[in-house]
């Protein structure tokens, strides 16, 4: 297995060697840089073991490669250098010697290093690779492998990266490995809540989350993560739905990686999805940033599995033994809003799983026969704001989840082809969403005497509401429109006397 690296990233080693020969220093490239290099991947994150302060190597190799010196973790001497072009260079002090170093990593295809002591050929000499640990045979065997039997019990955080690495490069978990996860996974409750967010959010990037979430739960990780998913487990739910609370939850992730062309669904095919909107525009739409390091398909996928969250709670059975779970989508709202906040997610993405737990069913509700009416569309996007589009798509893959394998063909139709409508009318025509002013709140109380509050901002939406509904077009006939409702309460105030 040959290591191959292409030149700009070849003339990049050259300069950091040169550096560190120049340095009097010895340095080595080791980690997920070394493996992907192997693999033929691309990559722009090299990182290098410095035997030394590697914090000091850092802020001189910033001046050197004329790059941007950032502290990553001053405790255990690691700094970075970014670079122009969307390089990142961490540089780490050594733990011991570089074998010594290297055994006490996570995974055995992580546990490789190549001294950096010349230049950097287009093709490195596999023979100087450093591997105690047989990574390039667990590489060749495709496989995730811990290290040692402390890997995470030295760091926990390392039960989520085998599964997202193993998602990543599409490997398998060494079984010995998946034992010791499993004996180790209460573990996870000991990680400080900005790593497991990173994790979990680059998990969620991938294609196939679904299935690695499903995963990390028959690793015991998923519900120490996330213990409010626990009670989730064996509540059963209307005779319409095919799964339980929780494996819905998790087959409603899979639904949406499909709805967003990201994979496959076992019991749908291309027939079902055709019949889902999918542009240009939308999904530029999913793959807008909300916050560092995540995307709206991302909240979208995490929105997905906390969607039932409070189900368990909420669940009555009627006298005709029918399951009830009434104000389950603003409770859950609330437990997704707390088990985000846990994590250290930030403000805006909190904000915005809200809005799609608390909403989730609003899609089925706009419309009792037929397609919603213009007034319906204006509400709709009125109170979801930012998050109106991403609801439709989590209310479809929360059909699909549901009916699963049962999935009614007629339902289906109908289902997409209000979805179609609603985006349609929302992006043909914006007024819907914001409508031109007619009037403001200063005409209002100049015309009929009214003061500043509430009673004038109702008035205001009244008037923009039935605007998108096309009942009223110019500023005249927004006027009358106040006029008539304030007659109206004049009336129906002498009545109660």
């Amino acid at each position: 297995m040959d290591i191959f690296v292409n030149p700009d990233t070849s003339r990049l080693l050259n300069r950091i060697s040169r550096f560190f020969i120049e340095e009097g220093s010895t340095a080595y490239l080791v980690g997920g840089f070394v493996r992907d290099t192997l693999l033929g991947r691309a990559t722009d994150d090299i990182d290098i073991a410095v035997d030394g302060d590697a914090m000091v190597a850092a802020e001189r190799a910033a001046r050197t490669l004329g790059g941007r010196y950032v502290p990553l973790d001053t405790e255990n001497g690691v700094g970075r250098v970014v670079l122009p072009g969307g390089w990142n260079v961490d540089f780490a002090t050594l733990q011991g010697s570089i074998e010594q170093d290297l055994t006490r990593r996570d995974f055995t295809i992580n546990a490789m290093a190549i001294e950096l002591d010349s230049d950097i050929s287009i093709l490195l000499n596999p023979d100087r690779l450093i591997d105690p640990c047989s990574g390039r045979d667990d590489l060749r065997r495709r496989v995730v492998r811990a290290v040692g039997d402390t890997c995470f019990s030295d760091d926990a955080v390392r039960l989520m990266r085998a599964v997202r690495i193993a998602a990543e490069l599409d490997f398998e978990i060494d079984t010995g490995t998946e034992t010791l996860a499993r004996q180790s996974s209460r573990l996870i409750t000991t990680v400080p809540g900005e790593r497991i967010r990173e994790e979990l959010l680059r998990l969620l990037a991938l294609p196939g989350a679904g299935r690695r979430l499903a995963y990390l739960d028959e690793l015991g990780v998923l519900t120490s993560l996330i213990p409010e998913l626990a009670p989730a487990k064996g509540v059963d739910q209307p005779t319409v739905h095919v799964w339980d609370v929780f494996d819905h939850s998790i087959q409603t992730v899979t639904a949406v990686e499909y709805l967003l062309r990201e994979s496959p669904l076992d019991y749908a095919g291309d027939d079902v999805l055709a019949q889902v909107p999918w542009t240009a525009e939308l999904e530029q739409h999913f793959d807008r940033d909300v916050s560092s390091g995540s995307t709206r398909r991302a909240m979208l996928k995490l929105a997905a599995l906390l969607h039932d969250i409070a189900k368990p709670a909420t669940k009555t059975v009627d006298d005709n033994g029918r399951a009830r779970f009434l104000g389950h989508p603003v409770d859950g709202a609330a437990t997704a809003a707390a088990v985000m906040e846990r994590l250290r997610f930030s403000n805006r993405e909190i904000k915005l799983v809200e809005l799609l737990v608390t909403y989730h069913l609003r899609p089925t509700q706009m419309s009792n026969e037929g397609l919603p009416s213009r007034r319906a569309i204006y509400r709709y996007f009125r109170d979801t704001g930012e998050a109106g589009i991403d609801i439709l798509f989590l209310c479809l893959a929360d059909h699909l989840a549901t009916r699963g394998p049962s999935l009614d063909s007629d339902g289906w139709r109908e289902h997409t082809e209000i979805t179609k409508y609603v985006l349609t009318e929302h992006f043909e025509e914006e007024r819907l969403s914001v409508p031109s002013k007619l009037i403001d709140g200063h005409d209002i109380m100049e015309a009929f005497g009214l003061t500043p509050g509430r009673a004038v901002g109702a008035l205001l939406e009244a008037v923009r509401e039935t605007q998108a509904a096309g009942e009223i077009t110019t500023r005249e006939q927004a006027m009358r429109f106040v006029g008539q409702l304030l007659a109206d309460r004049k009336d129906s105030q002498r009545k109660e006397k």
